[in-house]
């Protein structure tokens, strides 16, 4: 077949054409004698085309008539030619599975497999898969007698006589087959074992359901019983003995390969427990010790092989207790988690590529139509399928399921599952990894009859059903709960009000018939916020269920939406904004702090959907806009009330940015650095404080005095408000400082500066919608006896002559935060030789502040409180971590300037970089204060009121240990961890704090 130099063969175009990406080599493949009466065929070259991979299967085709004798080599080709339904089936096979091709090779009579084409070899079952393996004596014997019955299965599935739930219903089938043939093998083997106890094999998972996929592992439970006469433990080990042989003759490899492996880690106590178990002790663990997802794994449990009537014992005994799992105490919290997606363990370089357990992939779909099983099913026994699609179809038909959604996600794991077939009847490799590689993405689009792009076609809609199922793994759950408070068309399923109350009650609502009611009045009716609503409803429903209270989250999703409703660019934020309707969700259902400061302006919910909405505002800005709001308002009480409203809106933003940075969103996951969260919190905090009391000092300084006041005023900032560290429900500590002006006297100044602090206060706690803020001066000196505000001279007078030690430490927070900024500077110059005295600290002082320590420990803990949770007081708590540091600043910080600051985290960290403390103490130390701090802040956000202590209602910790990054049921870790941190840093306080004065 020579063409002359710089021409192509016609061979060679219609090679290019039939779609050969390697003309050249098939050619010459075509040009081997073993070919000779076949290569000018145009039959063959149909068929070779028609194939997903054409050149694949060409050098199969040529490996099997060349490991063929000469006789068998002339009836292949020869049938090969003539018998379309052959010819089909073969480089069908050959073009999709280099696996099964050399599999051909090495057997190449078993091509006769695929000639009958009876209508009984259509669709075999597990009694004509036994026949094709019986004649198998040994574990290798087995293995190729499995690959022939697989060639044929394969062949029907590549030509399309059978449907996806078909094959994989034949896979299950056939692996049934198998294990009773391994079985055999294993008892004929040790007739001693088999004559002593009765095992059955139970299958789980995909094999379970028939639906198993062409390489899978085998998930398997053993029941093993006695038989008359035997003693218990004998027959279990033997028992035992047979069951791991037959797991060893499947899962082992050999010179002709592996089958599969079986696992029967799905059994009691995993791989922990005993591998074959008595009936009652299956129960016994079952009705004990089980989690919700065992039961969820029994769903599909079938007895396949070995004794059937103790097979089929087992199942009748189980299946109450499957169906009855939604009724267990933690099934709700086991459900949460069940739903949240992990795919935190799979590569990110993966995550885009993986079938099975990436974003929209196949467990999405798998998940939610057994949850709907468990929750449903022990009321309706028409979802006790172990199928997916079977059990899909039959929620659909119920009502559980919308029927469009049910069918669009069957047309999606249809499509998902044949793509998940094709990748891994290729090498026959157990992967749910699509393919990177041009050729094998062309490969597998060809073998789902993508013919025009196969690689632009294949992404398009795999991207397109993966989509799909993002969009409704969690919408099912949901819909339907719309549905059966809406006026549905004649002859449409809903699901009941029951079954409705049902499924709301197991996705973690505590009061159902409430929260039906607010489905109903947020989604009834023709209107187009109706309308939008049903739309936006199962997405939300969805993140109120991942949350701590989702009844709470669905009545302020209401409330809001009753107050905003009519307004149209509310729906069109949720509905357009993206991340908005996922961080209101968030906020709402978070606890009580973030809904309650929403729903004093419910407008401020813009804020969740401006991409920079989160950001806290600078205190240059704040002060810019309350001083200017204050400039425009008739007097000072609405002065105030504007200024109020601002601090309002801006706790808003900061508890819903704390929320969500908390809690992660489904693009965005949650914070990390819980340091920098508790940093962001207390300094936006401290800022809008400071906005707000320059605002009210303005205010009431306008109102008496106009412009000037008759002395200069400042407001000095100490504790945690001067330290920048201020929570959620903190007062303001201060101090007041004047200097009389030119010309006014001392009596005239003390009068005006007394004034404008009782009216500051006044109008800052005035009762209104707002939060007010509580100023409290008792760190002043001398005390609530001292004077309220003093003199710049009076205040150096007193420090002078009478300042006590705790004062001088009280001292290392205060930073000038209102008023004049001069005398702050000046008051700041004051004390700070008091506050980092020369040459540090002298041992009486040490000692007078380790009493005053340890007498606040074992005075001002509240009575009854656990002192290994108090956030405050208690044992490695802020009191704890803030007196150490305190003392370093006050030893050090005359040599040391960067301890010279009033944040705690700030001095630590100069601390530790001027080697004044160990860096492993001081990380201990930045642990215990940032994890301490984070408590009091979600009791906050929780409550709606300040705490220091973990509360005691079950769903307020709940909602507490989801701020602070735990899983639903694991409140108890959550202490466990929270006690073990505070204990090491009071180890290291009891050293540095207590231990020697240096």
């Amino acid at each position: 077949m020579t063409t002359a130099p710089g021409r192509r063969s016609s061979t060679f175009t219609r090679l290019l054409r039939h779609g050969f990406t390697d003309p050249s080599a098939a050619e010459q493949l075509l040009d081997l004698d073993a070919l000779a009466s076949v290569r000018s065929d145009p039959v063959l070259l149909e068929a070779l085309g028609a194939t997903a991979d054409p050149d694949l299967a060409l050098r199969g085709l040529v490996r099997i008539v060349e490991a063929g004798e000469e006789g068998e080599r002339r009836v292949l080709l020869d049938t090969l030619v003539t018998a379309k339904p052959l010819r089909d089936r073969l480089l069908g096979v050959l073009g999709a599975s280099e696996a099964l091709g050399d599999h051909l090779a090495r057997h190449p009579r078993d091509w006769q497999a695929l000639v009958t084409y009876e209508s009984a070899d259509l669709h075999p079952g597990v009694a004509e898969f036994e026949q094709g393996l019986a004649e198998a004596v040994d574990p290798d014997s087995l293995r190729v007698a499995y690959r022939r019955c697989l060639l044929t299965l394969a062949a029907r599935d590549v030509c399309g006589t059978t449907d996806l739930a078909q094959t994989a219903a034949e896979l299950a089938d056939l692996a049934t087959a198998t294990l009773r043939a391994a079985l055999a093998i294993a008892r004929t083997s040790a007739p001693e074992d088999a004559a002593q106890c009765r095992l059955a094999v139970v299958a789980m998972g995909k094999c379970g359901g028939r639906e198993l996929n062409y390489i899978s592992d085998v998930d398997v439970i053993f029941v093993g019983e006695a038989r008359d006469g035997v003693d218990e433990t004998k027959a279990m080990q033997a028992a035992t003995r047979l069951a791991a042989h037959m797991m060893r003759i499947c899962s082992d490899t050999t010179v002709e390969g592996t089958i599969w492996e079986v696992d029967a880690n799905l059994r009691p106590e995993g791989r922990n427990g005993p591998l074959v178990r008595t009936l009652s002790s299956h129960l016994a663990y079952y009705q004990r010790w089980a989690k919700t997802w065992e039961f969820q794994a029994l769903l599909k449990a079938r007895a396949v092989a070995g004794d059937p009537e103790l097979g089929a014992e087992y199942v009748e005994a189980v299946s109450p207790l499957v169906w009855g799992a939604a009724d267990r105490e933690n099934f709700v919290p086991d459900v949460q988690k069940m739903r949240r997606r992990v795919v935190d363990n799979i590569p990110a370089d993966r995550i885009e590529r993986e079938l099975k357990l990436g974003p929209g992939g196949l467990r999405d779909v798998e998940f939610a139509v057994q949850l709907l099983q468990l929750v449903h099913g022990r009321s309706d026994a028409s979802l006790h399928s172990g199928s997916t699609l079977e059990a899909l179809r039959a929620l659909a038909e119920g009502g559980y399921v919308g029927r469009a959604d049910a069918a669009q996600l069957d047309e999606a794991y249809r499509f998902l599952r044949s793509m998940e077939h094709r990748i891994q009847l290729y090498r026959l490799r157990r992967t749910h990894l699509v393919p990177e590689d041009e050729a094998d993405l062309r490969r597998l689009g060809r073998s789902l009859g993508m013919r025009t792009d196969p690689v632009a076609e294949l992404n398009k809609a795999w991207k397109r059903h993966a989509s799909v199922v993002r969009r409704l793994h969690e919408k099912i759950f949901y819909r339907p709960l719309l549905d059966a408070v809406a006026q549905l068309a004649p002859g449409e399923s809903r699901l009941s009000a029951k079954a409705a109350a049902i499924r709301l009650e197991a996705l973690g609502y505590a009061d159902p018939a409430a929260a039906l009611r607010h489905l109903e009045a947020l989604s009834s009716g023709v209107t187009r916020k109706a309308a939008i609503q049903r739309t936006l409803l199962p997405v939300l429903l969805g993140w109120f269920a991942d949350s701590a209270d989702p009844d709470a989250g669905l009545l302020g999703f209401r409330k809001v939406s009753d107050a905003l409703g009519k307004t149209p660019w509310y729906l069109r934020l949720l509905r357009d904004e993206g991340a908005a309707a996922e961080n209101l969700a968030r906020v709402l259902s978070a606890g009580r702090l973030a809904p309650d400061l929403l729903m004093r302006a419910p407008e401020a919910v813009a804020i969740l959907g401006d991409p920079e909405g989160l950001t806290p505002r600078t205190r240059e800005h704040l002060e810019q806009e309350v001083l200017a709001a204050v400039g425009r308002a008739g007097d000072a009480e609405s002065a105030v009330a504007v200024v109020r409203g601002v601090r309002r809106r801006e706790l808003f933003r900061t508890t819903a940015a704390d929320l969500i940075g908390s809690y992660g969103t489904e693009d965005s996951p949650a914070e990390q650095d819980h340091g920098a969260l508790v940093d962001r919190v207390g300094s936006a905090v401290t800022d809008l404080n400071a906005a707000t009391i320059a605002g009210a000092l303005r205010a009431a300084v306008r109102e008496r005095w106009g412009d000037t006041l008759p002395t200069r005023f400042a407001v000095i900032g100490m504790g945690r408000f001067g330290g920048h560290e201020l929570s959620y429900g903190s007062d303001a500590d201060v101090l007041f400082v004047h200097r009389p002006r030119e010309g006014v006297s001392d009596e005239e100044a003390g009068r005006a500066a007394n004034a404008v602090v009782s009216e500051m206060r006044r109008l800052l706690q005035l009762p209104t919608a707002d939060p007010p803020l509580l100023i409290d001066a008792d760190l002043r000196p001398e005390g609530r006896t001292g004077p309220m505000v003093r003199t710049l001279k009076s205040y150096e007078a007193y420090y002078r002559r009478w300042s006590l030690v705790w004062e001088s430490q009280a001292l290392l927070r205060a930073e000038h935060m209102a008023g004049d900024e001069e005398l702050g500077r000046a008051f700041v110059e004051l004390v700070d030789p008091l506050r980092y005295p020369m040459e540090g600290l002298g041992e009486d002082a040490v000692r007078e502040i380790r009493r005053l320590k340890a007498r606040m420990e074992s005075e001002r803990m509240p009575r009854g409180a656990d002192p290994t949770l108090h956030a405050k007081l208690g044992r490695g708590g802020l009191s704890d971590v803030e007196w150490t540091v305190q003392l370093i600043q006050m030893q050090h910080g005359w040599a040391e300037p960067g301890l010279r600051t009033t944040r705690t985290r700030e001095a630590l960290a100069a601390a530790c970089a001027a080697d004044l403390i160990p860096a492993e103490d001081a990380q201990t130390l930045d642990e215990a204060w940032v994890l301490a701090a984070r408590v009091r802040n979600a009791v906050m956000l929780v409550r709606g009121r300040p705490g220091d202590t973990f509360p005691s209602d079950p769903r307020e910790l709940a909602a507490v240990g989801r701020y602070l990054g735990y899983e639903p049921g694991h409140v108890g870790d959550m202490l466990d961890d929270y006690r073990r941190t505070t204990r090491r840093a009071r180890a290291v306080v009891e050293e540095r704090f207590y231990g020697a004065a240096g």
